[in-house]
């Protein structure tokens, strides 16, 4: 029986670790439009693939940035298989759920999911971290759980897209805002840090070089987003004010 084929569809930094990931599982097509991908190909045992053969695929994995899915969705569409699986990975869910209800024909199976790690927390391995899910169209959740579950070592969270971004509004958008402001002080190295220090530091490494797309997609696509800073804002003021106190 032939391997089922995969189209991964933007092969940037958390794309070139999926790949990675899944080429032992699925024969890979992988396509970037602004990357020569083809030595990673060569490296993984998967094909380098224009995006019509990538579209093509059985299954079709989406990993461009949040504000190029639209348009990737409108590129793929006439493209897909008429019993395809299409997954996104990205960081917000309601936005591009939306999107890929409205764009994809409806014989086309949809699940959303954002896998809560990056190329940095998950340089040493992927087993054990967390990926929500959500079974958008078509009933195939369950596999995609299964399989991530049993073949890539990961803990599945199956929540509705509204449910993940009010939870990731926090879980990711404070996160980043507080390395953003880390960074920004450009800190020197400490002689004698204490172990909060260090857990600090080591979170503000496993952002520091995330993109500047992902970083606007949390802060900006998400609807929950801008309660979650306001409150951050207000938070920090008041604490401003107390300590401004005599």
């Amino acid at each position: 029986m032939s391997q089922v084929s995969l189209g991964l569809i933007g092969v940037g930094a958390f794309g070139a670790l999926a790949a990675q990931h899944l080429a032992p599982h699925f024969d890979l097509v992988l396509h970037d439009a602004a990357a020569d991908v083809t030595a990673l190909a060569s490296d993984l045992g998967a094909r380098q693939g224009d995006l019509k053969t990538a579209a093509a695929c059985d299954i079709v994995l989406l990993a461009v940035p949040v504000q190029k899915i639209r348009q990737t969705l409108y590129e793929i569409a006439p493209l897909l298989a008429q019993d395809a699986l299409v997954v996104d990975v990205a960081s917000v869910k309601i936005k591009p759920v939306e999107a890929m209800l409205e764009i994809l024909p409806p014989t086309v199976s949809i699940i959303g999911t954002h896998p809560l790690f990056g190329p940095q927390s998950g340089k040493n391995g992927i087993a054990g971290l967390n990926i929500a899910l959500c079974d958008v169209r078509g009933g195939r959740g369950a596999e995609v759980a299964q399989f991530c579950t049993e073949k890539l070592g990961l803990r599945v969270s199956q929540v509705t897209p509204e449910e993940h971004d009010a939870e990731a509004a926090y879980v990711q958008g404070l996160t980043h805002m507080l390395a953003k402001i880390v960074v920004a002080l450009d800190l020197p190295p400490m002689r004698f840090p204490t172990r909060t220090y260090d857990l600090m530091q080591q979170m503000v490494e496993m952002v520091r070089h995330d993109s500047d797309d992902l970083f606007r997609a949390i802060a900006r696509e998400n609807p929950f987003s801008e309660t979650a800073t306001k409150a951050f804002f207000a938070a920090a003021k008041k604490l401003e004010e107390d300590l401004s106190r005599k």
